[in-house]
C-alpha cells in the first residue's frame, strides 16, 4: 500500500476524511435541523432559581436594617460598613432602602444584593454564612449609641434680638432713598432718555448712582465691586452702611455743582 505525501498510510487518510461532519460535527444520529436543547446545562434553572428566591429574602431583610440606618443617622441615603471576623459588609441605601449589600472577604468581593446584577450560587453561599454576623455588627452599633444622648442638655440660651439694628438700618435706608429718588428724578427730567447714570469722586472713592424712570436703580460706592448703599437685591449690611453713610452728603454736594454747572452754561445762551 502506499503511504501519503505526509508519510501517512492511507487507512489514515480514510479515517481522517471520514471524521469531517458536513452536518457541522452534529454527532451521528442527530440530523442537521434537530432543534438544541433548552436546559442545555443540567441543573442551571433550578440553582438560578434558588438564588434568586434566596436573594429576595436577603434583600426584603437587609432592606429592613437599610430603613433603621436611614433612621439613625437622619438621612435618605448613605453608607455604613461593619466589620466581622470574616470580612467587611457594606450597606449602601436609599430613599430609606437598600441599594446594594457587599461582602469583602481575602480580597474578594460578593455584591449579594444589588440593583445591578446577581451573585454567583456559589459566591452567594459563601457570603450567607457570615451575614448573621453582620447582623450582629448591626445590633452592636445600634446597642453602642444607646444613652449616647441622655446627659445632652435641650436648653440654650436666648437669642439676641436684631430689630433695634434692622430698624435703625431701614430707617437711615430710606432716607438715603428718598434723596437718591430726588436726584433721579431731577436727572431723568433733563436727560435725553428715561435711564442713565451719574457718578462723581467723594473722599477718594468713585460714587454712582443709575436711574430709571425717574427712580434709583442703585447708588453703589467703589466702582463694579463695591458696596451697594441701594439695590434691588436688598440692604447693606450694618457695618457698610456705617462707612460709608456721610459721603452720601459729599455725593449730594457733588450732584448739586453738576446741576449748577448745568445751570450756567445755560444761563450763558441768548436768542
Amino acid at each position: 500500500m502506499d503511504e501519503g505525501r505526509d508519510g501517512s498510510d492511507g487507512r489514515d487518510a480514510n479515517r481522517a476524511s471520514t471524521d469531517r461532519r458536513p452536518n457541522g460535527g452534529v454527532p451521528e444520529g442527530a440530523g442537521a435541523g434537530d432543534p438544541v436543547p433548552d436546559d442545555p446545562v443540567p441543573g442551571v434553572a433550578a440553582a438560578v432559581e434558588d438564588r434568586d428566591e434566596v436573594v429576595a429574602r436577603v434583600r426584603e431583610h437587609a432592606g429592613r436594617v437599610a430603613r433603621e440606618l436611614a433612621l439613625l443617622d437622619g438621612g435618605d441615603y448613605g453608607r455604613a460598613s461593619f466589620e466581622t471576623d470574616r470580612g467587611t459588609w457594606t450597606l449602601k441605601y436609599e430613599g430609606g432602602d437598600v441599594d446594594y449589600l457587599r461582602f469583602e472577604s481575602g480580597g474578594d468581593e460578593t455584591y449579594v444584593v444589588s440593583s445591578k446584577r446577581q451573585p454567583e450560587p456559589a459566591a452567594l453561599a459563601a457570603a450567607l454564612v457570615d451575614y448573621g454576623a453582620f447582623v450582629a455588627a448591626f445590633g452592636e452599633h445600634v446597642a453602642s449609641l444607646e444613652g449616647v444622648l441622655d446627659d445632652v442638655r435641650a436648653s440654650f440660651p436666648e437669642v439676641a434680638s436684631t430689630a433695634p439694628i434692622v430698624e435703625a438700618r431701614d430707617r437711615i435706608v430710606d432716607r438715603i432713598r428718598t434723596v437718591a429718588d430726588a436726584m433721579a428724578d431731577q436727572l431723568n427730567r433733563v436727560a435725553e432718555t428715561n435711564y442713565g447714570t451719574f457718578d462723581a469722586r467723594v473722599d477718594g472713592r468713585r460714587w454712582e448712582l443709575k436711574w430709571e424712570d425717574g427712580r434709583a436703580s442703585y447708588l453703589r460706592v467703589g466702582g463694579s465691586g463695591g458696596v451697594y448703599l441701594l439695590s434691588q437685591y436688598g440692604p447693606p449690611g450694618p457695618r457698610d452702611l456705617r462707612a460709608h453713610v456721610d459721603g452720601v452728603r459729599g455725593f449730594v454736594e457733588a450732584y448739586n455743582d453738576h446741576v449748577a454747572e448745568l445751570s450756567a452754561e445755560l444761563s450763558e445762551v441768548t436768542l
